[in-house]
């Protein structure tokens, strides 16, 4: 595995403040990564190209139910996290359950926090964290053509 899993949010914390002292470069995403695909890789590699260490946040199974329904996730969290960890572009990998990471920003203030192009500098919902620590934002990966959502609905349309 490339990517190291931190369950404990204290010991991830600890880790990031580590490779900063090592003049690292942290560079954050996060989303629910049900079911991998290229837009996927295409925003992690891209964003790992900004920094040395890419952070990526998973969005836990409550959390995903809560955002999508009671249909989702599709594939259990630490699975999501073993395939992602898989990854010769992820470093580090944790898992979170509020509806944004904030509070997981405000602790690990990575140089930049990378979201991908279904949104824009402005759009990023923790946009004003970000800045209240000095970090920036990028926006990273292709045109938002392809989602796990997407994928599901044509899977189920092939069944029927």
């Amino acid at each position: 595995m490339a990517g190291k899993i931190f369950k404990d949010v204290t010991l991830l914390q600890q880790h990031v403040d580590n490779l900063k002292k090592q003049h690292k470069k942290i560079v954050f995403t996060n989303g629910g990564f049900n079911i991998l695909h290229v837009g996927h890789i295409r925003s992690l590699q891209d964003a790992k190209q900004l920094g040395d260490v890419l952070v990526v946040a998973v969005n836990s199974d409550a959390s995903l139910r809560q955002i999508k329904g009671i249909n989702y996730p599709l594939i259990p969290e630490n699975e999501r996290l073993e395939v992602l960890a898989a990854l010769e572009c992820v470093d580090v990998l944790t898992i979170f359950s509020e509806p944004t990471v904030d509070s997981l920003l405000l602790k690990l203030k990575p140089h930049i926090h990378a979201k991908g192009t279904d949104y824009t500098k402005e759009s990023v919902p923790e946009r004003e964290t970000v800045l209240s620590y000095g970090g920036k934002i990028a926006i990273v990966g292709d045109a938002k053509d392809h989602s796990s959502s997407s994928i599901i609905s044509r899977i189920r349309e092939s069944l029927s």
